[in-house]
């Protein structure tokens, strides 16, 4: 017998239930709000409203017309290497770098998706993310583009991007085509071919329309031609796919055919064109992340107002310090298989505007101010950007420097104080990140302690006496401490309605103070817990110490797991090891325990040694369907075992056959998504289509397995098989690769942490009497609850290992452009972003529910 004491049957009382009911309610709330401080500290718009615009100090343009061709999804690499036979993809636009004009990379900035990528091109600035969760069909806010600032728009292309630019302009001529063309399924180069086809078949209407052709004739016309192919191809096919690379050459020959059905149509040398992309595509058919392969995209200008190329005799260029939206150095060494080192390169970032440099530095300048001043009227404590208190005299003296002709200095001068002003910027924007992050984060510390109070004062073994002592709280006082909680919100509102601050500041403000209304208000028992603590031996003190070291260290661990997955393949190959010693010297668990959770540790720490780009290989995903058919027929037959600790763990289910109607249905349902995953595959790779009823099937599968798991038996094993069971045929649908496998890995690992976790309990309960009749009755516990104890540490600090693992178990979480969407074809090929990211998320939420259910 050792001097620990025991812990002792403890049963919550009713008030501490319905504590911990308006606690789950409070912590959801107070999670929903603060997730939302997201966008009012990182997503806040840039867009200012208010400013006159600035002319380019410009006699007259050098074009009368522009036509921008943007080849959504388009590699920088991809466009300008060779392919295995040495010749290039894009001879057209090849021959135009060489001959006619300049060419660069453009660097995109993340998110790397459509929708910000084109108001980057068109608008000339970077949209807030927050604007991809509002809606692909309309603007959530204004602002100026080249569009709305043209005399006229031709647009074609599609119905995801056209519209969101010229559907509310009234001087446009677009179309798009339907949805339905997005199929993945199918070679979407077509799209792109048909973009082409309107624009033509719109020129040669003009040659019988008086008022059209007068249209077309008119200055600052503006013709843009959305080239969707490569995007829909990188998705379904990969961007080193032949119909991809193929694609390429489609976007280059509908380059030609533009420029030179521009040139015979309005034979004026006065249209400039534009070839870029809006952003790239991963190796995985994905985008969306700030990989170099998102980021990159072509740039080729060339036409009225475009230099011709410009020949180098030395290629090497010193670093300048400037670097990209991506993080990449400016004038970055072309890559040698591009063979254009000989061509001066220009990159720019997708963002810059084609102004002069001081229009657009009085631009640029003009919407600081009018932020300085939006800001001004509504602080109380107002704090200026002090670079650029003294503007004029820098604008009257880089206007001294024009009319004296020095123009290089002018132009130096021009681009610093732009520079400034695009920091002044940044500050107002940022303006109020300091109190909006001291706001949440105090919030967050404020609810992880109401949190280790509501343990302390439920779940502890404190003596009874601390407890009533800091219970006989003198009600007077309790309420003078909320009276002045509502004082200091009250205080808060009002300085925040004389700021004009948004209602959501109101919101996170009093949900910070609440909760640490609520930890002053337990101050008293925080006091007398201290001192109950200093009070204990000294050997529990290190015990709390070595238990607090070492969560601090898998806490830190798990942190670094999110910049190196492989971490988990260390941390899995060492918890194998330590698990079964744990099993079979302290728990004293069957010998079977210990060595199947040290085997089912180390075949988990395989998967994060694997590439976060899963190839597609439906044998895995077969294979896993069979393999999780064997997984669970063993857990069946744990129920024939008689030994003490199995009847132990199957005690709820004593009286259950042995292989219900229940266990056979969810095996049938494993065995057909197995066989719609070769069938579905097949038929789609030989008709470039999803068969409708193949589509129906996989849904009706997916839908009625995951109910089956209700019907269950209530015991641990026999439920959680069913749960793993019911939720294996819609992951093995959506998987591709060697995920399926892992599903199965993963769930034997949890059902080896269920293993040893029973025969703790189990050797715990060995010397009560009520652990026999419990096995006799068929309850699942002799008693209700118990109070916690410090080696419980390890439940929680296992269950975030896990949870972790199942985040980055078959990849890592960037953003939902991580994961594969061709996971999503066996159930739709119909290009439509919420459903497929719905499917995606409902994917990786599948491991998080076997973690959550053990």
């Amino acid at each position: 017998m050792d001097g620990r004491p025991r812990p002792q049957p403890h049963s919550p009382s009713a008030s501490t239930r319905r504590r911990e009911r308006w606690l789950v309610i409070l912590g959801i709330v107070l999670h929903a709000v603060y997730m939302l401080s997201i966008f009012d500290i990182y997503f806040k718009s840039p867009i200012v409203h208010g400013m006159p615009p600035v002319p380019p100090r410009l006699s007259a343009p050098p074009a009368k017309r522009l036509v921008l061709l943007v080849a959504d999804g388009l590699r920088a690499d991809k466009f300008f290497e060779p392919d295995e036979r040495g010749r290039y993809r894009a001879p057209f636009l090849r021959g135009v770098i060489e001959e006619k004009g300049r060419w660069g990379v453009s660097h995109a900035r993340p998110p790397t998706e459509s929708r910000p990528g084109h108001v980057a091109i068109i608008a000339g600035f970077y949209e807030d993310p927050s604007a991809v969760t509002k809606g692909w069909k309309a603007n959530p806010v204004e602002f100026d583009s080249v569009f709305n600032q043209s005399r006229h728009t031709i647009s074609y292309g599609s119905p995801d991007i056209v519209p969101i630019f010229c559907s509310s302009i009234p001087h446009s001529t677009w179309g798009s085509y339907p949805h339905e063309y997005e199929d993945f399924a199918t070679d979407a180069s077509f799209l792109d071919h048909w973009s082409f086809d309107q624009f033509e078949g719109l020129l040669n209407r003009s040659l019988h329309d008086v008022k059209l052709r007068q249209l077309l004739l008119q200055d600052k016309l503006v013709i843009f031609l959305h080239l969707l192919g490569c995007d829909s191809n990188g998705h379904a096919h990969r961007p080193y796919s032949s119909i991809y690379l193929n694609n390429v050459k489609v976007v280059d020959e509908i380059a030609e055919k533009m420029y030179n059905l521009m040139e015979n149509y309005f034979n004026d040398n006065q249209t400039a064109y534009v070839f870029t992309a809006d952003h790239g595509m991963s190796d995985k058919g994905s985008h969306g992340d700030g990989h170099p392969s998102n980021t990159d995209t072509p740039l080729v200008a060339w036409g009225a107002g475009i230099r011709s190329p410009k020949f180098l005799v030395h290629t090497e260029k010193p670093d300048d310090g400037f670097r990209f939206v991506d993080d990449h150095r400016h004038d970055m060494p072309t890559p040698q298989n591009w063979a254009l080192e000989g061509f001066e390169r220009v990159d720019v970032n997708q963002a810059d505007e084609v102004e002069a440099v001081l229009a657009n530095t009085k631009q640029i300048l003009n919407q600081f101010l009018r932020k300085s001043e939006q800001k001004h009227s509504s602080s109380l404590y107002f704090k200026p950007f002090k670079p650029l208190v003294n503007y004029l005299a820098v604008l009257d003296q880089i206007e001294d420097l024009i009319s004296a002709r020095d123009y290089e200095t002018a132009m130096k001068n021009s681009e610093e104080l732009r520079s400034m002003a695009l920091s002044g910027l940044h500050y107002f924007q940022t303006y109020d990140w300091f109190m909006l992050m001291t706001t949440i984060t105090l919030g967050y510390i404020g609810w992880m302690a109401n949190l280790i109070l509501h343990v302390l004062q439920s779940y502890t073994t404190f003596p009874a006496d601390l407890l009533k002592r800091t219970q006989v709280y003198p009600k007077n006082t309790s309420m003078k401490v909320y009276i002045g909680g509502c004082l200091f919100m009250g205080l808060s509102s009002i300085i925040l309605l004389l700021e004009k601050s948004p209602l959501l500041y109101h919101a996170y403000v009093f949900m910070t103070i609440f909760l640490w209304t609520r930890i002053v208000h337990n101050l008293g028992f925080m006091k007398s817990a201290w001192r109950e603590l200093s009070n204990l031996p000294f050997k529990y003190i290190m015990n709390l110490l070595i238990s607090s070291v070492a969560a601090l260290f898998i806490l830190e661990f798990l942190v670094m797991s999110f910049f190196d997955r492989k971490l988990y393949t260390w941390c899995f190959l060492a918890l194998g090891i330590l698990a079964s010693v744990y099993g079979a010297l302290f728990v004293q668990a069957t010998p079977a325990v210990a060595i199947y959770t040290w085997l089912t540790c180390w075949f988990l720490s395989i998967f994060t040694l694997m590439p976060a780009e899963i190839p597609e290989n439906n044998n895995l995903v077969i294979f896993s369907g069979a393999l999780i058919i064997l997984i669970a027929m063993a857990s069946r037959g744990t129920t024939t075992n008689t030994s003490s600790f199995w009847l132990y763990l199957n005690r709820a289910n004593k009286r259950a056959p042995k292989f219900s109607k229940l266990f056979f249905a969810q095996v049938i349902l494993i065995a057909l998504s197995s066989i719609m995953v070769w069938l579905t595959t097949s038929h789609r790779s030989l008709h470039k289509e999803l068969h409708p009823l193949h589509q129906l099937i996989n849904w009706c599968i997916a839908g009625f397995s995951m109910v089956l798991p209700l019907f269950s038996p209530c015991s641990v094993l026999s439920r959680l098989t069913s749960i793993f069971l019911g939720f294996a045929p819609p992951f093995l649908l959506l998987s591709i690769g060697y995920e399926a496998v892992f599903y199965s890995a993963f769930a034997m690992v949890l059902m080896g942490w269920i293993f040893l976790e029973s025969a703790n309990l189990y050797c715990s309960e060995g010397s009560d009497s009520t652990c026999y009749s419990s096995l006799a009755d068929g309850s699942v516990f002799g008693y209700d609850e118990r109070c916690l104890q410090l080696s419980d540490f390890r439940i929680p600090l296992l269950f975030m290992i896990l949870f972790n693992v199942a985040f980055f178990g078959t990849g890592n979480f960037a953003s939902i452009a991580s994961f594969e969407i061709s996971s999503v074809y066996r159930f739709i090929t119909i290009f439509s972003p919420f459903l497929m990211a719905a499917l995606l998320i409902f994917k990786l939420f599948i491991p998080y529910m076997l973690v959550i259910v053990v």
